[in-house]
């Protein structure tokens, strides 16, 4: 079939982004379809739970381009010259990887095959071959795609797959009744795992016959699937069912097989439960928590070693996963030690038997910390910090009160573990909602002024950064969330681009951190990217710029009329949008202009920033969008210049605004 061999114009046309798409008006820039996808992993690959990735060994190295695969394997005869030799070597590969769920192995032989050429091929070749079997490989199809994309599967040959399978769809439905859906499914998840744009479906649309059943697929895929409410978690657990579990449940499925096998001493019971649990990329979750468990239960040891041992002979968990395993352990066992105080000895005992036993390799060393240097010095010290700090952090996700999360922090007087709070916060923040992920970016500004310097700033990002791949296995989009974390801090001026060259610096090249350098900086470049970036979070409310605009303006208007300052705080409160309470700050100095209200819109704005409601760099941006459309509103306002002064000079005294303000153009 033509376009299986990649020939097809539009198929080209669509992945090299030649056609440009009218969406019409009114419709949203992005191909026309309001989309909001939750930011997934990429550049450091994970294979995970649920539709998430924890990859074993991809990204050791960079692969290399097929000219020079083909010159170091010459006389290789698994090189594929044509697409079909290509396809009937391909083909096994799937069936292995549906069988084994090895990603590291098909990542391995498609670097073998050095066709890149033919990717399109077997992206469309993998979904095809899924979309008539079970849920499960339904799954294990789009993580496979996710872990692979960028290191192996560029956009262009993603988009190229897909766009194939559109063509085909008629063929497909022929053999599989309910492929339309299906597929629409396999796109509308490309989409939220970031591995399709949101305009792909613009495009190909554009280039398919109207009466096609691939334009019936990219409506399915809008309508039913990425215009739906919660559409990335409808979209993420479609083909959960009972062979994939959240992170939570399958945590709790592991220590429950491990207790069971404890008090029955039964290991062939234990091993079939950990087989049937079809998670092989999370087997270092069963290490760690036996582990732990015979550190809880010293009379179990003997039980534990000998699962281990014979789980690592039989295959069972590879020595990848074992290694893993026993590297999370040594990264906590500080955490550890509050709980068991032996923690550290019991641990030592564990990996030295092992190591004797021969099934953890003897070149294996404890992870160390990332704040190592910090725990050698005063390690009691820090270790009361890490506590005290997780306390003051979960009280401020409650609480939301800025001003008693500084006082909390400046009562610890430890300004030298400024880093360690940062790195606290944004790992507990990224374990939790957007609401949280959100708070946590708003208080990095706020202690940007308050209490942090850039050197603070720059060391908790690189402690973050080189335990990234650690964090990784706990958070399973860890490397995305900590990009945007990244990004923002950079849209917020709490560092500068120059610094992540800096920081970058700091970490190991082709690193999981390094990547997710890499990654913020790609955020950044992105067009209107200052906006995206601030909006990643957006308070869970999802509401387009125009529909907040059109919300302040009307809590705004109530607030002139009732004069209830109480209930206007709480109407910016309620907007969950903190990040855009500068667009409160100008309204509500626009307003003070237009209407001659100065003393109620200024006791507003007094009584946010007392309560921490609008934070000082929130207020200096609004102040300095007002500066900037001066010459515009002195058209409706004649004496506006002369009142923002007056403003100013008042926000001035009260302490609202950066010193930096002065300096603005």
């Amino acid at each position: 079939m033509a376009a299986e061999d990649g020939a097809m114009s539009p198929t080209r046309m669509l992945a090299e982004g030649h056609l440009r798409v009218a969406t019409g008006g009114g419709a949203p820039a992005d191909g026309g379809i309001a989309v909001r996808h939750l930011p997934h992993h990429h550049a450091a690959k994970k294979e995970g739970v649920g539709g998430k990735i924890e990859q074993d060994n991809l990204g050791v190295a960079d692969p290399l381009p097929s000219q020079e695969f083909s010159k170091l394997v010459n006389g290789n005869n698994k090189v594929p010259g044509t697409l079909d030799d290509y396809r009937k070597l391909v083909v096994p590969v799937i069936e292995e990887y549906f069988s084994t769920g090895d990603v590291s192995l098909v990542a391995s032989e498609l670097k073998s095959l050095g066709s890149d050429q033919f990717h399109n091929y077997f992206v469309k070749k993998l979904i095809s071959m899924a979309m008539d079997r079970h849920d499960k490989e339904k799954e294990m199809a789009s993580i496979l795609l996710s872990a692979l994309y960028a290191d192996l599967l560029g956009s262009s040959k993603m988009s190229e797959g897909f766009m194939m399978l559109l063509e085909s769809a008629e063929d497909l439905s022929v053999d599989i009744p309910d492929a339309v859906d299906v597929l629409a499914v396999f796109i509308a998840r490309a989409v939220v795992d970031e591995i399709l744009p949101p305009v792909f479906l613009a495009r190909a649309r554009a280039l398919l016959p109207e009466s096609s059943k691939g334009i019936e697929v990219l409506l399915v895929a809008e309508k039913s699937y990425l215009s739906a409410p919660h559409h990335a978690e409808l979209v993420e657990r479609k083909w959960g069912g009972s062979t994939y579990f959240s992170v939570e449940e399958a945590k709790k499925r592991i220590q429950d097989i491990l207790r069971e096998y404890v008090e029955s001493g039964d290991a062939n019971e234990a091993f079939r439960c950990i087989r049937e649990l079809g998670l092989p990329f999370f087997h270092h979750e069963v290490v760690k928590r036996a582990l732990i468990l015979g550190m809880e239960n010293l009379s179990s040891q003997p039980l534990i070693l000998k699962l281990l041992k014979e789980s690592a002979a039989g295959c069972l968990i590879t020595s990848n996963q074992v290694s893993k395993g026993f590297a999370r352990v040594a990264e906590s066992v500080d955490d550890l030690s509050l709980d068991i105080p032996s923690a550290k000895t019991l641990f030592d005992k564990l990996l030295s038997a092992a190591i004797s036993e021969g099934w953890l390799d003897a070149s294996f060393t404890k992870s160390a910390a990332s704040d190592e240097d910090m725990v050698t010095a005063s390690g009691e010290k820090v270790k009361r910090f890490k506590v005290e700090s997780g306390h003051i952090i979960q009280e401020y996700f409650l609480s939301d009160d800025i001003p008693e999360l500084i006082r909390s922090l400046q009562e610890l007087s430890a300004p030298e573990y400024n880093a360690i709070f940062l790195k606290k916060l944004i790992t507990l923040a990224m374990d939790r909602k957007n609401r949280e992920k959100e708070m946590a970016s708003v208080l990095l500004s706020s202690l940007r002024l308050e209490l942090f310097s850039t050197d603070d700033i720059m060391k908790g990002f690189i402690m973050l950064l080189q335990s990234a791949e650690d964090t990784a296995l706990d958070i399973v989009d860890a490397p995305s969330e900590l990009a945007l974390f990244l990004a923002r801090a950079v849209i917020d001026e709490v560092l500068i681009p120059l610094n992540l060259d800096d920081i970058s610096i700091k970490l190991r090249p082709n690193s999981c951190g390094s990547q997710t350098v890499q990654m913020a900086s790609a955020l950044l470049a992105a067009r209107h990217s200052g906006e995206r970036i601030l909006r990643c979070w957006g308070g869970g409310t999802g509401w387009a710029v125009e529909d907040a605009k059109d919300k302040i303006s009307k809590l705004l208007e109530e607030y002139k009329t009732g004069g209830d300052l109480g209930e206007a705080c709480q109407c910016i409160r309620d907007l969950g949008m903190p990040f855009f309470n500068h667009e409160v700050v100008k309204k509500a100095l626009v307003m003070a202009m237009e209407k001659q209200n100065e003393a109620s819109i200024l006791a507003l704005l007094q009584e946010c920033f007392s309560e921490g409601l609008i934070t000082i760099n929130q207020m200096t941006n609004g102040f300095g969008r007002v500066k900037e459309g001066l010459d515009d509103l002195i058209l409706d306002i004649p004496n506006a210049q002369e009142k923002f002064g007056a403003y100013v000079e008042l926000a001035t005294g009260r302490g609202w605004l950066l010193p930096s303000f002065a300096s603005l153009p």
